[in-house]
């Protein structure tokens, strides 16, 4: 198997989902590709989806040199561009967060993961501002080190844009790769502060914060000071439920994006669009185990893509 690409068998088109076994069509493979974060809860489906129809190849492939468009569905952390939505057809299955981290073995960990972090001082260590008012600035004794990604990606843009920022304004470091690389430069360094989704701080199997990872708790209710009751960091399901149970009003600080696939409109097969609508029906019970939230009532758009979905399987 080459590195970098996960193969498995992709069942045939589900029953339940308008099409019948043996009318699906045999030796069919889908090429997904998109966000790496992501990988490990889209692999679980495919492990499901495959016990029941082992007919037919889902392969996940690392982007790389090829088009987008070489690849049936793509899987994105941020928004495409209006000409790109024109194409595509969209499901938006689950949210992601982003938060500060730093290294638990940092000055800067042992003090603001016990102080937290509020907006002012998110902007001061992370952004270049130079409209900044530099004489209101905190100053900031233990030394640390921000580290960001270099090539444009969904966290990034998410975290930067939450704060009025653009991915260029990062201070630091910039790390090439993935996610998975800024989580393991953050880990190597002493000093090192960075942002990272919620799949990566935490531990899947053990609900816990990931060895040399201690997230910095934002102000929550943007009132400046951080309460016991906004630390709520320390297992990935007491951050997810009250993530999740909180209004976007009574939610500062903590940037949300949603995690979405997407089929070109012209030339989506029937075996991508079933997989994704096996997906509609069956992928949401296993998004807190990944660390994501349920899309908001009405963003997963069942109805528009099946719709979609019906009339490309004519």
């Amino acid at each position: 198997m080459k590195s970098g690409i996960l193969v498995t068998n992709l069942f045939a088109l589900a029953a339940a989902t308008g099409y019948s076994q043996s009318a699906a069509p045999q030796n069919t493979v889908v090429k997904i590709t998109g966000v790496r974060f992501a990988y490990p809860l889209v692999q679980q489906w495919i492990d499901s989806y495959v016990r029941e129809y082992p007919h037919h190849q889902l392969i996940i492939e690392s982007r790389g040199s090829y088009d987008p468009v070489e690849y049936d569905i793509l899987i994105e952390a941020y928004e495409h561009s209006d000409d790109i939505k024109r194409g595509r057809e969209y499901v938006y299955i689950a949210r992601y967060a982003v938060l500060p981290v730093a290294n638990s073995a940092s000055g800067f960990a042992r003090t603001y993961g016990a102080k937290g972090v509020d907006e002012d001082l998110i902007k001061q260590i992370f952004f270049h501002d130079i409209l900044a008012d530099t004489e209101n600035q905190r100053t900031i004794k233990t030394p640390y080190t921000i580290y960001t990604r270099l090539q444009k990606a969904g966290t990034p843009s998410v975290f930067s844009h939450y704060y009025g920022y653009e991915q260029k304004d990062f201070k630091g470091k910039s790390i090439a790769g993935s996610d998975e690389h800024l989580r393991r430069a953050l880990r190597a360094d002493s000093t090192a502060v960075a942002y990272l989704p919620l799949s990566l701080i935490y531990d899947n199997e053990t609900g816990r914060a990931v060895e040399g990872i201690t997230v910095l708790p934002p102000d929550l209710n943007g009132n400046g000071r951080i309460s016991d009751d906004e630390k709520i960091y320390d297992d990935l399901a007491t951050a997810i439920q009250r993530l999740e149970a909180s209004a976007l009003k009574d939610l500062r600080n903590v940037p949300l994006a949603y995690l979405h696939f997407s089929v070109d409109r012209r030339n989506a097969t029937p075996a991508a669009i079933n997989f994704l609508r096996w997906v509609i029906a069956n992928g949401e019970k296993d998004l807190h185990e990944h660390g994501y939230l349920i899309a908001e009532p009405g963003k997963l758009e069942k109805e528009k893509f099946e719709q979609f979905a019906s009339k490309r399987g004519k």
